[in-house]
């Protein structure tokens, strides 16, 4: 029984002072591969040198996350480009829309969304779409692509269950973590009238940790604790959850599992 994180941050500070520990604990719990969506410009670095440590365990996405498109999302974009022509990534992520915090920008993110889409439709890569708030204009954006549409999934789904069919009907997976173990969560009612082969297990640590630990940090070791809550609303084992969850991460992902390309930066 081996699980995988599709989602979790586990380059950034909060992890400093204990990343490897961190990293061997959610290896002794199963979940083998951890999958780095990237932030900006300023998290290259961090999340190439942890892939680098653990390179059978992690695996790094390139993108730009729509918190960090402003004034120079233009040439955030530029290096995203850059390095996708540099060497191979599992996805093209995180990126999306967020229309919680500042709308300033909104503009600004819907290009750069078309944009990573576009890429990741050429480089035949899955995207990792962050939707906070944004859950239909994201749908609708994609629509809107029509035949160049590339798969992906929506990490940290939260939306309603017409937005849940919507996905579906698209092709894309949901992304479920620690807001499923909360009680007053809303989640658990919409994702017992989803099927398990469209659900993929995340954490997003080092953020939204499951109960018990909600409010503290969370990391890779905890996805059990989602699986055991999974488990209880379909009524079956967390070995199913497992499998299942994992074989949907096998289509999302084939790169981290089929090893077609070098992650070599030397070509």
């Amino acid at each position: 029984m081996t699980f995988v994180d599709t989602h979790t941050h586990l380059f950034v500070k909060q992890f400093d002072e204990d990343q490897s520990e961190m990293i061997e604990r959610a290896i002794a719990q199963k979940i083998e591969i951890m999958l780095l969506p990237n932030i900006d410009s300023s998290t290259i670095d961090s999340m190439i040198a942890l892939e680098k440590k653990f390179p059978r365990n992690c695996h790094a996405m390139m993108g730009l996350h729509p918190c960090s498109v402003k004034e120079d999302f233009q040439s955030e974009l530029q290096v995203v480009k850059e390095w996708l022509e540099k060497r191979s990534f599992c996805a093209i992520g995180e990126m999306g829309l967020d229309l919680h915090w500042d709308q300033t920008f909104y503009e600004q993110q819907k290009l750069a969304f078309t944009q990573q889409c576009e890429w990741a439709y050429d480089l035949d890569l899955p995207i990792v779409i962050h939707s906070r708030k944004a859950t239909q204009e994201a749908i609708d954006l994609l629509k809107q692509m029509g035949l160049r549409r590339p798969k992906g999934v929506f990490h940290c789904f939260g939306g309603t269950l017409d937005e849940a069919k919507q996905i579906m009907d698209m092709g894309f997976y949901m992304g479920i973590g620690g807001v499923v173990t909360f009680k007053n969560g809303g989640l658990k009612e919409i994702l017992s009238q989803i099927p398990l082969t469209s659900v993929v297990l995340e954490t997003d640590s080092p953020y939204l940790a499951p109960t018990p630990f909600r409010g503290k940090r969370n990391e890779s070791a905890y996805i059990r604790q989602i699986a055991t809550t999974i488990a209880s609303i379909y009524k079956t084992e967390e070995e199913i959850i497992a499998k299942v969850t994992t074989e949907n991460a096998k289509k999302l992902f084939p790169k981290v599992f089929g090893n077609e390309e070098d992650k070599s930066t030397d070509k």
